[in-house]
């Protein structure tokens, strides 16, 4: 009996590395090679690292419980074959015996030899090629191992066998030829997949070994074996690791980012085997969730080709069972009954095609896809949406996949090193043009489910969805929709995961698309896209936006490059993505490990970790500052390092530098382990250091406060109860109609006129159905391009009346957001303009004679014409006087408090209202719709006129808290300028404005446009009190939770973080130094004050105050002013400072040349308590709460610092004002409390 070869390894980041091999020399029968059956390898022995003796690992006392604790193995006896197959070198018989097996328990031991030998172990009479395939094993758990295995082959001569050639050369001068030669097999496993990294490690290994007699075969496997096991796998980012492995440089890849997967392949494979349309209908296959079988005559190709697909498909997952490679003895696997991806050889096809039904077959040589010849009907493979594949298409064409073509202008490479080099480094660029392509290809394909989500109820209406796509899109989308794929992706966008799908759907939003988080309206068809339908894609409509933002110009952007309009269609990015010019590639940076040097003993191995952490020393402290995405991987590496040396609290040391150079990496559970094994004498070493004590606190507080994570996703479903309010707010909200409660709240009462107060199914039904069939008919309308061309590009028709006479002709009513227009009928539909909402003088219900009948009418009266506009509307008549009359009120608020979402309320209004008289059907459904007449009921009943001098002030109102149920308070300001960076897309150009809302939330808005840029940061779960932008590249905000966080303004990131206070962090300040920001100044409430080093995070000085509630510092003439209970504003112009306190409404102004003096002091008129100051140019505006017109409002006083009297007083929100901040000091822009949660702009002057 034949036995194989096999050797096993596991490289992990830390001690918890597994390692085994078996080696065994057979004696045959010598029969002819070719008479021979398919023999089966067995494993005899197995070692597993650490490589050392059990004295030397004695030796490593502090990390020897933390390795035993975390080793997930079992341990078992083998006995070796039978003595009589078995002989010895010499010939002599050897005893049978027994050894020690330890091995990871998601490997089988038994079927893994198959799989080294996939084809059948077969000896034959001449040797073949080395060759290396690759497997991937998934446990029960679904966590996947990765293998790579090298088949090689030796000459046997009367039992023995060579490596060298040996004995086929003393044979041939003894007259005797080999009769046979035996293959062998390398298998390397790891748990992460370094396919080509571990491809190169064993043919380094495989020329090594030919030198060597079998007798010394085996010591060489185990140092190959103690090699791996000494190398760490870099955590991920921008860093690689470099290793000797002669004659080859081996380059170990680290993941992208943590949430990305690691890539060691080409992915261009598939495309070079197969056409795009055949790939889009492969990757439909899995994505659909089909069984599918990839067959190749190249086992290699199997597993690379199989892994490639599931990339592409990141950051999507295969569910199901994943076996790229069956032996042969493994065929009976395809008839599972569930979805499966399995890799076959070629050979097999017609089996596996004859014998199982309803499999789609994939043939990887001739890039063919057929079905298994039982299925009675062949499965219909859904084609990919038309338009995401045909964007895939034009890409994949795009792509130079021929490394021959990349060569053919350079001249012939005489170095093996630089040509490795040449090579990765084009194939590291056309892995990430690919990875673009797809990754794009994905988000075009489920860009648009967030519209179909309610995040606060985790519901998706898969129904309306499927509505809303293209009639030939529909299929591919009613089998995706109901795969664990598709569900798992849903609880990934309901969780707001920022993976690469949410970062590349973020970054090619559409203008529109940004408006629409600002403003929940009903979907309908714009101008822009009812025009992209009629005529030429690349046709554009140059008109304005509708909605009118401040004129912001006046705040310039450096000059750069010209920005594309920020109005762009998503088909603008795609063509800039496709262009023929190279995609930015992020700069990674190589660490050489240190030579391991042999023979293996402890002292080799001491010398080796001592090698490595002076290497990295050198590297961190050679490094600049600003370097710190490269630090936090040394640091990293340094703590593994001083880990596997027993320096506990050396590695929890550069664990926690993380903190200030990249949180993403810092590896919690690595460090909860450490303190948990730590002996008590270093456990009080680390706790008698601050900020060690702390790092332990809140790594043990993290583990305390695991909450379970609400994953569920639910499709909405009509109610089949009668429901009470609170659930019929609920069931609202899950069906995408509104979030608004109070708007929930009048349609409750809209729905319920003359019935008792719950709603049964049926009239449930009845309204939501009416809303949908409304919905869908909008967007089947149609505008003629006469109609179209004067109409704004964003406007939107919401209702079209019936054709309808009226005194401008025949024609129907259309209502967009701006104006009513009469579409006209007869031989080509005409445009005429009824009224802008904001013209509107009048609008009248009455009756008209006709005959001797009397005609409801609807009459218009408009300030721009004298003649009044009529319309015969009969019985529609009583809705389009309620609708008109709710438009013009809600514009008229709209322009009076320069907000523009007030129109966006009204719109929904009157759309509900509409649904409400279609859904009753009754004589009372028009008085029930008039309970939706909010803003027409608002300006009757409470005639609210905006002050003049506020009205002149106040520019525009945005809404930071839109889509959520409830407003948010604002409870800090920032206003950034726009800057230009070589690393940056031009339109991250733009200003910012930063919103800190409740639990640690944060909104950025584009300040150029006013929409919401990034729709919400979490920096932890507390009150955020303070930011400041300390240069271009870092904005900090403080916490109450005595943290304070770093955002990376290009990467829109929080990936470092200070954590050196131990109260709330209650305001932080800059110094600068001609100009430049050289220090930074931090104050928590117990007094802490914190001087920081900007560059290197680092801690410069500390003073701690003797008060409690330190609330503000401010500079002022080389001074750090600190007030407890006070707020600060510092007026250099005058030499003076400007201070209140909690609950005063009075000012205080200090002369800072005379200390001595008394301060003076300003009375806010009408102010009950003054909350937040700022000084702007020779103005100092003081927030407040304070009472107009007899109510509690949001009050904000302009004080003028020289006289020193109230030049202004602001009454623009309808709570208290809680947050101020200058943009270049041109505008003032004020935050509210929760009970309104907006933002005003104000210009100063």
């Amino acid at each position: 009996m034949l036995l194989g070869c096999l050797f096993h390894l596991v490289i992990s980041m830390w001690r918890n590395f597994h390692g085994f091999m078996l080696y065994s020399v057979l004696k045959l029968c010598l029969l002819k090679p070719k008479s021979l059956p398919p023999l089966d390898p067995e494993v005899l022995s197995v070692f597993v690292p650490p490589f050392i003796s059990r004295d030397d690992i004695q030796v490593i006392n502090a990390g020897h419980n933390l390795n035993k604790s975390k080793r997930r193995s079992f341990r078992k006896k083998k006995e070796r074959p039978k003595i009589e197959n078995v002989k010895s070198l010499n010939g002599e018989q050897k005893a049978p015996d027994t050894e020690d097996i330890t091995v990871p328990k998601d490997i089988d031991l038994i079927g893994l030899p198959q799989l080294c030998f996939p084809g059948g172990l077969y000896i034959t009479s001449e040797s073949k090629e080395d060759h290396i395939h690759f497997l991937v094993f998934t446990d029960v758990c679904g966590n996947r191992t990765y293998g790579v295995v090298a088949q090689y082959y030796q000459p046997m001569q009367d039992g023995c066998i060579s490596s060298n050639g040996q004995a086929h050369w003393e044979s041939v001068q003894t007259g005797k030829m080999p009769v046979c030669f035996v293959p062998f097999a390398i298998c390397v496993i790891s748990r992460y997949p370094y396919f080509n990294a571990l491809k190169d490690c064993l043919s380094c290994f495989l020329v090594q070994l030919r030198p060597f007699k079998d007798l010394d075969v085996e010591e060489h496997i185990k140092e190959f074996a103690a090699k791996l096991f000494l190398i760490p796998s870099p955590p991920p980012g921008p860093l690689h690791l470099v290793f000797n492995m002669k004659p080859l440089q081996i380059i170990i890849p680290s993941r992208e980012d943590p949430d990305s997967p690691i890539i060691d392949l080409d992915l261009h494979l598939p495309l070079l085997c197969f056409k795009p349309e055949r790939v889009l209908q492969i990757m439909t296959c899995i994505l659909t969730e089909q069984r599918i079988v990839f067959f190749s005559s190249d086992w290699a190709l199997l597993t690379l080709v199989a892994e490639c697909f599931m990339l592409y498909l990141h950051p999507l997952q295969w569910q199901h069972t994943f076996v790229p490679i069956l032996s042969r003895q493994m065929l009976d696997f395809v008839m599972a009954p569930t979805s499966f991806l399995m890799g076959c050889h070629i050979d097999h096809f017609e089996e596996v095609s004859t014998e199982t039904e309803d499999l789609i077959l994939i043939n990887i040589d001739n890039g063919d896809i057929a079905h298994s010849k039982m299925a009675e009907e062949e499965p219909e493979i859904p084609d990919v949406p038309a338009q995401a594949a045909e964007t895939f298409i034009k890409r994949v064409e795009s792509l130079q996949l021929h490394y021959d073509l990349e060569l053919c202008h350079l001249r012939a490479s005489t170095d093996l090193g630089e040509l490795q080099m040449r090579r990765r480094a084009w194939q590291q660029k056309l892995n990430t043009e690919v990875q673009q392509t797809t990754l794009q290809l994905i988000v075009n394909i489920f860009r648009e489910v967030k519209d179909h989500l309610n995040y606060e109820h985790r519901v998706f209406n898969s129904e309306e969805f499927l509505k809303t796509r293209a009639i030939g899109d529909q299929p591919f989308y009613k089998k995706v929709l109901e795969t664990y794929m598709f569900h798992s992706f849903l609880k990934a966008r309901l969780n707001r995961k920022m993976d690469a799908f949410a970062r590349l759907e973020l970054s090619t939003q559409s203008e529109e698309d940004r408006l629409n988080l600002m403003f929940h309206t009903p979907r309908r068809l714009t101008m822009e896209k009812m025009a992209s339908k009629l005529f030429n894609p690349q046709y554009r409509i140059s008109r304005r936006m509708v909605i009118s933002m401040p004129n912001l110009q006046d705040i310039k952007l450096p000059e750069g490059p010209t920005r594309n309009s920020s109005l762009r269609r998503i088909e603008t990015v795609l063509t800039h993505l496709m262009s023929s010019s190279p995609l930015p590639l992020n700069i990674v940076s190589t660490f050489k490990i240190p030579e391991i040097h042999f023979p293996l003993m402890f002292q080799c191995v001491h010398s080796y970790y001592t090698d490595f952490f002076n290497h990295l020393s050198k590297a961190i402290n050679t490094l600049p500052p600003d370097s710190s995405a490269l630090l936090a991987r040394y640091f990293y590496l340094r703590g593994l390092i001083s880990l596997m040396q027993g320096k506990l609290l050396n590695a929890l040391s550069d664990f926690q530098n993380l903190d200030k150079t990249d949180l993403r990496i810092f590896p919690t559970d690595l460090v909860r382990k450490i303190v948990e094994t730590m002996p008590p004498s270093e456990r009080l070493q680390a706790d008698r250091k601050p900020e060690l004590k702390k790092l332990i606190s809140r790594v043990m507080e993290k583990q305390r406060e695991v909450m379970k994570i609400d994953d569920h996703v639910k499709n909405f479903e009509l109610p089949k109860t009668h429901m009470q309010l609170d659930d019929f707010v609920k069931r609202i909200q899950e069906s995408g109609i509104v979030k608004d409660i109070d708007t929930i709240h009048r349609l409750f009462d809209a729905l319920t006129v003359g019935h008792q107060k719950q709603i049964d199914p049926e009239t449930f039904r009845d309204f939501y159905n009416y809303w949908k069939e409304t919905e869908a008919e909008a967007q089947e309308v149609n505008l003629p391009p006469t109609v179209i061309e004067h109409l704004d590009k964003n406007e939107c028709v919401y209702k079209l009346s019936c054709s309808v006479r009226t005194n401008c002709g025949v024609g129907k009513i259309a209502l967009t957001q701006k104006r009513l227009f009469l579409l006209t009928e007869g031989g080509r539909p005409g445009y005429v303009q009824i009224a802008a909402f904001r013209d509107i003088e009048d609008v009248k219900s009455t009756t008209a004679a006709f005959l001797l009948l009397r005609i409801p009418t609807l009459r218009i009266k408009t300030l721009s014409k004298k003649e009044v506009f009529e319309a015969n509307l009969k019985n529609e008549c009583d809705l389009w006087y309620l609708i008109v009359k709710e438009m013009w009120a809600g514009k008229k608020m709209a322009d009076d408090h320069k907000d523009p979402q007030y129109i966006q309320q009204a719109l929904t209004n009157v759309l509900l209202m509409d649904a409400v008289v279609g859904a009753l059907q009754s004589c009372k459904a028009i008085y029930a719709a008039s309970k939706l007449s909010y803003f027409d009921r608002m300006k009757n009943e409470v005639p609210m006129m905006v002050p003049k001098t506020t009205s002149e002030t106040l520019k525009h109102k945005i809404n930071p808290s839109a889509g959520e149920t409830f407003p948010q308070a604002v409870d800090v300001l920032l206003y950034t300028p726009g800057h230009l960076d070589p690393s940056e897309r031009p339109g991250n150009a733009h200003p910012k404005l930063w919103c800190a809302l409740n639990e640690g939330k944060v909104v950025v808005f584009d300040a150029s446009t006013w929409s919401i840029q990034q729709h919400c940061f979490k920096m932890g779960r507390s009150k955020l009190t303070c930011m400041i932008m300390v240069e271009q590249s870092q904005v900090w905000i403080g916490s109450q939770d005595s943290i304070i966080y770093i955002i990376n303004t290009h990467s829109m990131s929080c990936n470092k973080q200070l954590n050196d206070h131990r109260s709330d962090v209650t305001d932080i300040i800059v110094e600068k130094k001609n100009g430049i920001p050289s220090e930074a100044y931090s104050s928590s409430l117990d007094g802490t004050v914190i001087a920081w080093n900007i560059s290197t995070l680092k801690v410069n000085s500390v003073f701690q105050l003797p008060c409690q509630n330190l609330t503000s510092i401010k500079l002022h003439n080389d001074q750090l002013w600190c007030c407890n209970h006070s707020y600060l504003s510092q007026d250099t112009s005058y030499q003076r400072l400007w201070a209140s306190y909690s609950g005063s409404s009075d000012l205080y102004v200090w002369n800072t040349k005379d200390f001595s003096s008394t301060p003076q002091k300003i009375h806010l008129q009408d102010c009950s308590e003054i909350t937040c100051m700022i000084r702007v140019k020779n103005q100092v505006w003081v927030g407040s709460s304070g009472r107009s017109q007899g109510k509690s409002k949001g009050k904000i006083y302009v004080v003028s610092a020289e006289k020193k009297t109230v030049e202004k007083e602001l009454v623009g929100h309808g709570d208290t004002v809680k947050a101020l901040c200058s943009a270049e000091d041109r505008y003032v822009l004020s935050g509210s409390g929760k009970e309104e949660g907006k933002i005003a702009i104000w210009k100063a002057e």
